[in-house]
């Protein structure tokens, strides 16, 4: 009977517990995420890269290569003042083989026929271009399309790198540096969901307060209810 009584205890002050240090985690990740929006406020002239691996993300760069038009891809489900497009998506190939980078060239309106892809060529030659470093979105997609390959439903280096046969970086570049294609670059200013993980702080150690109210109320319940049990309380009234 005793063991039954002390473990919904201990239970209780288990999940509490583990509540807090979700908590506690959230906002470790609060804080990470207020670190790279200074980070990104911080980004100031443009860094010359030269090498593929030393792109960083939050960090303005400079890239000197050529244009890999033949695989460019379309990143898809992009909606600007509710128009849908897609992201044009083209690698850059570092000038003495110093690496690929993938590189969001900017927005496209799509056409009434979504099988018909804009097509959008970037110029031959060497190019010198500026940008973002971003890392790839992680999570949920939508399914990749047998019938057109090259509209991708999300940013992939490492499916990049096995269809090109050459390493690629793992962080891309969002292109803010005018070309003269027509793309569209304003981009939105990205939110780091720092309220977010805060708002999930709260909610844990609401939690955490919870289950700790309630197991001291049931252990409490719990003495009293013993002590009635064995006349303590009965015979001090009494007395």
């Amino acid at each position: 009977m005793r063991i039954r009584r002390v473990i919904p205890l201990a239970a209780g002050f288990v999940l509490a517990l583990l509540c807090v240090r979700l908590g506690v985690w959230q906002l470790h990740r609060a804080a990470e995420k207020t670190a790279l929006q200074a980070r990104f406020d911080a980004a100031g002239l443009p860094l010359a890269v030269d090498r593929a691996g030393d792109v960083a993300p939050w960090q303005r760069v400079g890239l000197r290569g050529t244009w890999m038009n033949a695989r460019t891809v379309y990143l898809d489900n992009r909606v600007r003042d509710q128009v849908a497009g897609f992201d044009v998506l083209t690698p850059l190939l570092l000038d003495h083989g110093k690496g690929i980078v993938i590189v969001d060239r900017g927005w496209i309106a799509g056409g009434a026929d979504r099988r018909q892809l804009p097509v959008v060529p970037a110029p031959d030659g060497e190019v010198v271009i500026t940008g973002l470093g971003m890392e790839p979105a992680h999570g949920f997609s939508l399914g990749e399309s047998k019938d057109e390959p090259r509209v991708w439903q999300r940013i992939d280096p490492a499916r990049a790198a096995q269809e090109i046969g050459q390493p690629v970086a793992r962080v891309y570049v969002r292109q803010e540096s005018a070309a003269g294609d027509g793309l569209v670059r304003d981009w939105p200013r990205p939110d780091f969901g720092i309220d977010t993980h805060r708002g999930y702080a709260f909610q844990w150690f609401a939690f955490a307060t919870v289950l700790v109210g309630l197991t001291a109320w049931f252990g409490w319940k719990t003495v009293r209810k013993s002590l009635f049990r064995t006349g303590s309380i009965g015979s001090s009234r009494q007395t």
